[in-house]
């Protein structure tokens, strides 16, 4: 892929980011875990994208990696590349990748009350962050005061040139997310991935949380990869859906096809988990997929899902499937839709 083509998505929208056969890996006194196994994804600007699956299949490692935040040692990028805007960010130096991290690409990460420094103003991270990576806006202290105000209004935290000289602690977590969301948002940046968002956040605040990422969205017109485990999340917040299974994507296409037509035998089984109000009525009980996730050490040959599908074959066994497209925009890695 060269620099000029990462603008010719389907449907004539543009390919912000495009992930080609990404490898990660950490080195244990185990051995070595693989957290990422080629791992192909595209994220449409404009559009939020969910990263989907049970926690430790690599949506974390690869929200990570995008941004080369991946701890060295233990891990490591060790092939693949991963295009944002028609450049490869691993092709980046240290200074590049710098201007690139926090300024068109930004992160909410898991947990607001730790995320936020405890010992400074929310204030003053806030204006760090624009002295940094806006100093061609605000190029003073004053000014960039002036804009943290104006993020913290956008994001919807009263009497905001008051609360600007508050304390993480004072803050409930919806707050604190609420400011993380500022943080992220101040540099205008094309991209923001959100790992979590909504984690130990209770019912009501995840929905205010949920509803004010998509109205920025709109608002600003920053694309979003949202990385959670809650299916109704992405159902309600997204446009797009990729599903991990040990450290790949194995379902990739819009909400609606997921969700109405899955392919893949894991995403039928994680549809079937989905608790309702009928089959509660009818005492069923949920639905479980039979067997255990294996281990990144113990991972099996061929089909990593195979010993736990119903629709099984004799070359999931042997061999990996590929990634096939049986219906436009809705890829898949199974064997069942090689013809």
């Amino acid at each position: 892929m060269t620099g000029d083509q990462w603008i010719s998505g389907t449907h004539g929208r543009e390919i912000l980011v495009d992930i080609q056969g990404l490898h990660t890996h950490f080195h244990t006194p185990e051995g070595v875990v693989h957290a990422l196994a080629g791992v192909d994804l595209q994220l449409w600007k404009g559009r939020t994208l969910g990263l989907v699956g049970e926690s430790g299949c690599g949506k974390t490692v690869l929200a990570l990696s995008i941004l080369r935040l991946i701890p060295e040692p233990p891990g490591k990028i060790v092939k693949g590349r991963i295009f944002f805007e028609g450049t490869d960010l691993l092709s980046l130096d240290r200074d590049g990748i710098r201007r690139i991290r926090g300024n068109k690409i930004s992160m909410i990460f898991q947990e607001p009350m730790t995320s936020l420094n405890p010992v400074f103003t929310i204030g003053s991270q806030i204006e760090e962050v624009i002295l940094l990576h806006q100093s061609h806006l605000a190029s003073t202290r004053k000014q960039a005061r002036a804009m943290a105000v104006e993020m913290l209004d956008m994001v919807g935290i009263p009497y905001p040139a008051r609360r600007i000289e508050d304390y993480p602690h004072q803050l409930s977590g919806g707050m604190c997310q609420r400011v993380m969301i500022a943080m992220a948002l101040a540099c205008r940046p094309s991209l923001m991935i959100a790992d979590e968002p909504t984690t130990a956040l209770d019912v009501t605040t995840q929905a205010q949380i949920l509803l004010l990422m998509s109205e920025l969205k709109e608002e600003t017109h920053t694309s979003i990869l949202l990385v959670t485990h809650d299916l109704g999340v992405v159902a309600q917040s997204c446009e797009d859906v990729a599903v991990m299974y040990t450290g790949n994507v194995v379902e990739h296409a819009a909400v609606e096809d997921i969700f109405s037509q899955p392919l893949h035998p894991y995403t039928k089984g994680l549809m079937k988990s989905i608790p309702t109000v009928e089959a509660k009525k009818r005492g069923e009980r949920l639905h479980a997929i039979p067997g255990n996730v294996p281990t990144f050490r113990s991972i099996p040959r061929g089909c990593t899902f195979h010993n736990r599908c119903d629709e099984v074959m004799d070359i999931c066994r042997k061999e990996p499937p590929p990634v096939f497209c049986p219906f436009r925009d809705h890829s898949v890695r199974c064997w069942r839709y090689a013809n």
